[in-house]
């Protein structure tokens, strides 16, 4: 009685033990299913925003505005099972990690001082050291370059290679800003700062202003065009005197710094647009309990809009 006592027992612990793996191996397929049809929803809502931003630029014949609260206003899908959330950003409006360098060749890219300087101040205005503005600016421009020229400050590959876990410069264009963190000088601190402020689109140009979608808050991307005596609250002050409707062209907007005496750098005139080249997306989908997030980057260079990349995750 004993022997077939125990023998029920450990076959009720298998069986209970298989049912369980049952119902995990289920669970599992279910959120798989679900996770890819969310993908194929979010697919579909990268080409709804492609056609939304086509229509943006016919509609304002060279001009992108604010106009219609297209910007940063989720706009929501339902469909059978879930939801999809998408959000449209003006991606010009940042600084371009990928413009510290110019692109002299198919395979070499070298420092461009102009945009090291402007990055620095760009640290300097968001509350960076300037000692630290300095280093970071140099050392991500030795990053992205191809050469093995160390900049004044910078930081090449004998640098990387003597630490614990040795690594070498990318010398090639950042493909996430997120690879900032491994740039000599670089702290989680000075990282989170920079953060909002950042961007690597893929071009080894400086971001164009658009200075129709710039908003007050973003001051600093603004002031740091100037020399350092524009501060943030001049800059604030002078993005609230665009025109209701935006600048019609980029000599409208210039005369407004003009009028307060303000003059910009050499370079920084060839740096501000009253139209937008470049937009992010942020989709976020739920279904049947399963949430993805993604963003993605587009294209608005040439006549009709396209996806140029995308990542997937809750860094999305």
């Amino acid at each position: 009685m004993l022997t077939v006592l125990l023998l029920v027992s450990v076959i009720s612990v298998i069986a209970a033990s298989a049912l369980e793996r049952m119902r995990i191996a289920t669970r599992l397929t279910a959120n798989t299913v679900a996770i890819d049809q969310a993908r194929n929803y979010a697919i579909g809502a990268e080409a709804l925003t492609v056609t939304r931003i086509n229509a943006l630029l016919a509609r304002n014949s060279g001009r992108v505005t604010l106009a219609g609260g297209w910007s940063g206003r989720p706009f929501s899908l339902v469909v059978p099972g879930g939801v999809i959330r998408a959000t449209i950003t003006d991606r010009d409006n940042c600084f371009n990690l990928n413009g510290l360098v110019s692109r002299l060749g198919p395979d070499r890219l070298a420092a461009r001082p102009a945009s090291m300087a402007q990055f620095a101040r760009l640290m300097r205005l968001i509350g960076i050291n300037d000692q630290v503005a300095r280093t970071v600016a140099a050392s991500t421009a030795d990053w992205i370059d191809s050469d093995d020229d160390q900049q004044p400050l910078g930081a090449e590959d004998s640098q990387y290679n003597g630490r614990v876990s040795g690594y070498r410069t990318g010398a090639t264009l950042m493909g996430d800003p997120s690879e900032l963190r491994a740039v000599s000088g670089v702290t989680a601190e000075v990282y989170a700062k920079l953060k909002p402020w950042i961007c690597a689109l893929p071009i080894a140009k400086p971001a164009r202003i658009n200075v129709n979608t710039i908003l007050p808050e973003q001051a600093p991307l603004f002031a740091m065009l100037f020399s350092d005596s524009l501060d943030i609250g001049r800059a604030h002050a002078l993005l609230l005197e665009r025109p209701a409707q935006g600048f019609t062209s980029t000599n409208e907007f210039w005369r407004l710094p003009a009028r307060n005496g303000i003059t910009p750098d050499g370079d920084a005139e060839g740096q501000v647009a009253v139209t937008s080249q470049w937009f992010a997306l942020k989709v976020e989908v739920e279904l049947g309990g399963a949430s993805l997030n993604e963003t993605a980057l587009i294209d608005a260079r040439t006549n009709s809009a396209r996806l140029v990349s995308r990542a997937w995750g809750d860094e999305a």
